[in-house]
C-alpha cells in the first residue's frame, strides 16, 4: 500500500476589516505587518502592503513603525493630526499640488528601509504616495486605508464609516 501524501495546510491570513480594535491590538506586529503585506499582494499594489488605522496604531504603540502624515499642513491645523508624528506633505497648499521634494524629504526625516505607515484625509493620496515611495526604493512603505477621516457617506461627510478619527484612536487639533 502506498504511503498517503501528506496534506499540506497553508495558513490564509485574514485580510478583512477589523471589528475589535482589543483584537487588534493583541496582535504581534510581525502579525499585522503580515496581514499588511498579504492585502498588499490581493489588491496587486505596488508598496508593501496596507494597514487599517487600529493596526497602524497597534504598531506605532509596538515602536515597530514610524507613521507620517502626507496630509497637507492646512489640514493637519484645521483637521486634527495624530500626535508625535512626522509629517511629509504628498501636495502642498489649498490647491493641493504634488510636492516635488516628497521622497526627498521623506528620505531625510524617516529613512528608506525603516517600516513607514503613511496618512491622508481617506487613504487616497497616501496610496499614491506609497506607490511612488515603493518605486523610489522605500522598502517598507505602507498605506493606511480609510486614512484620518474615512470615506464620504451618504450624506458626503466623512468621519462616520471609517478614518482614524472614527476608531477613536488618538489625535489632536491646534
Amino acid at each position: 500500500m502506498p504511503a498517503a501524501t501528506p496534506v499540506r495546510h497553508e495558513t490564509v491570513e485574514d485580510v478583512r476589516r477589523p471589528v475589535d480594535l482589543s483584537e487588534v491590538l493583541a496582535a504581534s506586529p510581525a502579525e499585522l505587518l503580515t496581514r499588511a503585506r498579504a492585502r498588499g499582494v490581493d489588491g496587486g499594489l505596488a508598496y508593501a502592503g496596507s494597514l487599517y488605522p487600529p493596526e497602524a496604531w497597534a504598531l506605532l504603540q509596538a515602536g515597530a513603525a514610524t507613521l507620517v502624515d502626507v496630509r497637507s499642513a492646512e489640514e493637519l491645523k484645521f483637521v486634527g493630526r495624530v500626535p508625535d508624528t512626522l509629517h511629509v506633505a504628498w501636495q502642498n497648499g489649498p490647491t493641493l499640488i504634488k510636492n516635488p521634494r516628497f521622497l526627498i524629504e521623506l528620505a531625510g526625516k524617516a529613512g528608506r528601509d525603516k517600516v513607514l505607515v503613511l496618512l491622508c484625509r481617506s487613504g487616497k493620496r497616501s496610496a499614491a504616495a506609497a506607490s511612488a515611495a515603493a518605486a523610489a526604493g522605500f522598502s517598507q512603505v505602507f498605506n493606511v486605508l480609510e486614512g484620518f477621516e474615512g470615506d464620504l457617506d451618504a450624506h458626503q461627510q466623512r468621519g462616520e464609516s471609517g478614518g482614524w478619527r472614527h476608531w477613536g484612536l488618538p489625535w489632536v487639533q491646534d
